[in-house]
């Protein structure tokens, strides 16, 4: 089977083959003949409307460059291991992207980041190598001080604004990660990303590019400080941020239905009422300007200035299906009612401005009640990313943030679940960046960005568990209301289990010397859970795949969702086969060492399989 990740290029080729098969032949772009299928007269301009920038194409090579990393399990970090479906991952977030796309693509329904805002101060991951050979780049993002930690010197660079590049560097980081992120989402979803005016215009034309134009939903504003900022140069004080919005559509505001009543015992139910008064002057809707009679009392409510909301012809029908609300007085004006069982749409628009009193100063204060410290600097206040949550993310969909920073979509999204019951998911990426050796959180025993961001969902977990009332009284209250997720599995972003193929060999001896080593291809340090996991994301499945572990004799072997796939990784094949036959999996995935070299069996074993119609792959 294939160890690498999915191949971006090809999966460019294929999209373009679906629309247009006529282009592709061997896998390669007739450009003449997608000349001529959109027009003789489509030509390559030089000078056309483009978002370029230094390293742009050495960018896009990066991206399209696989990895043969996996994803190891650290049970021992995880609360509920087992049983839980939240994921915490901690790695460099381009490799972690990568790794995902086979098991995840199209998964994901709601994207919420918060990237470094390329301030010129803060320092962030980018290939600034482009012409680095993969190795070189795994050795660099896995570059490890001797306690295990990834060093920021040769990681990290600060990328001041007196660097040539400085946005070209800010574009060329984020250019892979959003491009894969766009991989992960459904077609329903949405991607929201926190920036300021530091990148926002870049930002945006980015996005355009990737998510396409089409799909812009909003440049939502969020006022983040509340106190006025004398300190910035020109005089002004940036009080806001922004959040840009791409994707299908959000939730909307839900509708205040509460003051919907029926305090005239109305039998067509619960109303409000709404007003009629019009919005544009006579020479623009003539119609809608004339005077309105009650006509039971005779009241004429003369015309206001702009007219009234409807012609004579629908006011007419409201008034015969008595839908009008007269004013006792000539001075009033009739206001028309609105029944809640007419009410078509119970959600309004989502306002461009949010998280009204909310400010960055809720998130500070609120890491310093979970810690007991300032653990970190200006967190988003969790409050925040539950509005947002709410806008794109609904009962048993994925949300994925892959800059989670000190973890606050975890947070939130845990917080609303036990608000409402939900069984919202999270998938968090967390490079294992060092903190400062002279912080709080350094002291505290916090080496790590990543160990800060575990710690709070542990502590929030923590929190939630001695808020709810107890099980006892919960199932008198509502005794099909199910157990909330209060758990997360933690991965580690890791190099495969598997010996990869050198191709870079210069003579006989490293040739015979690679063969040597893939007598057997499994790495004498692989243990049998990592493998487990690596080939089930290998295999397109993803981490909360259902796992069974089943004996027969002295042998192992796996299930995978019930039947869909099969792995024996030890023990004896001669074992296990008539079992996994009689369950009739889709797919069976062996290692070959299991083998010991007898080709009769293994070609025994293929033939079963084959005959009974299984695909058989070994490793």
């Amino acid at each position: 089977m294939d160890g690498s990740s999915l191949d971006i290029k090809q999966l460019q080729i294929e999209r373009l083959k679906e629309v247009f098969p006529e282009l592709v032949s061997e896998d390669k772009i007739d450009w003449e003949r997608l000349r001529a299928t959109l027009g003789e007269d489509i030509t390559i301009q030089n000078e056309r409307y483009v978002l370029n920038w230094a390293g742009k194409s050495d960018a896009f090579r990066t991206l399209q460059t696989g990895t043969t990393a996996t994803l190891a399990p650290a049970k021992e970090e995880s609360i509920n291991f087992d049983t839980t479906d939240n994921i915490f991952i901690e790695g460099e977030n381009l490799e972690v992207l990568k790794v995902l796309q086979k098991a995840y693509f199209g998964a994901i329904k709601c994207i919420i980041i918060d990237p470094p805002y390329n301030t010129g101060n803060d320092s962030f991951i980018y290939p600034d190598r482009f012409s680095e050979s993969k190795e070189e780049y795994m050795k660099r993002v896995g570059d490890k001080d001797e306690e295990g930690y990834l060093m920021k010197e040769g990681l990290f660079r600060k990328n001041s604004k007196e660097n040539g590049q400085y946005h070209s560097n800010w574009l060329s980081m984020m250019y892979p990660r959003l491009f894969l992120a766009r991989n992960l989402l459904k077609d329903v979803g949405v991607i929201f990303v926190h920036i300021d005016d530091n990148e926002v215009h870049n930002l945006r034309l980015l996005m355009n590019e990737i998510f396409g134009e089409e799909n812009f939903v909003a440049q939502f504003v969020w006022k983040s400080r509340q106190n006025k900022d004398n300190r910035n140069i020109t005089g002004a004080s940036i009080d806001h941020e922004y959040l840009l919005c791409y994707g299908s559509k959000i939730r909307g505001s839900q509708r205040k239905l509460e003051q919907y009543t029926n305090p005239d015992n109305d039998p067509r139910g619960a109303w409000t009422s709404g007003n009629m008064v019009g919005i544009l002057p006579k020479h623009l809707r003539p119609n809608c300007h004339y005077d309105l009679v009650d006509p039971v009392t005779g009241i004429n409510y003369g015309k206001p200035k702009m007219g009234w909301r409807y012609d004579k012809n629908t006011m007419t029908r409201l008034i015969s299906e008595e839908k009008i609300l007269w004013p006792s007085s000539p001075e009033g004006r009739p206001r028309r009612k609105l029944f809640l069982n007419e009410l078509k749409e119970q959600y309004t628009g989502y306002s461009s401005l949010i998280g009204e009193n909310i400010y960055t100063t809720h998130g500070t204060k609120e890491i310093e009640k979970l810690f007991g410290f300032r653990v970190i600097e200006f967190p988003k206040p969790s409050m925040l990313i539950e509005e947002i949550i709410i806008q794109g993310l609904v009962n048993n969909d994925i949300i994925l943030d892959f800059f989670a920073g000190s973890g606050t979509t975890a947070h939130a999204l845990l917080e609303l679940n036990k608000e409402d019951n939900g069984n919202r998911k999270f998938i968090l990426i967390q490079l294992p960046e060092k903190t400062d050796e002279n912080s709080e959180a350094f002291k505290a025993g916090y080496k790590t960005i990543a160990d800060i961001c575990k710690e709070r969902i542990r502590r929030v977990i923590k929190k939630i568990e001695v808020e709810r009332k107890p099980k006892e009284q919960q199932q008198i209250i509502a005794e099909e209301q199910k157990e909330l997720d209060l758990g997360f599995k933690v991965f580690k972003l890791k190099p495969s289990n598997f010996k990869q193929w050198r191709t870079d060999i210069q003579n006989v001896e490293e040739l015979e010397q690679q063969l040597d080593a893939f007598t057997d291809p499994v790495k004498p340090e692989a243990e049998e859970e990592n493998m487990l996991f690596e080939l089930l994301l290998k295999s397109g499945y993803d981490l909360n795949s259902k796992i069974e572990s089943k004996q027969s004799g002295n042998s192992r072997y796996f299930l995978i969702n019930t039947d869909e796939l099969v792995l024996q990784l030890s023990g004896s094949p001669k074992e296990v086969i008539t079992d996994i036959l009689s369950i009739n999996p889709k797919k069976v995935i062996m290692l070959d060492r299991l083998f010991e070299n007898n080709d009769q069996l293994k070609t025994n074993t293929y033939l079963q399989f084959k005959d009974a119609g299984v695909d058989f792959r070994t490793v």
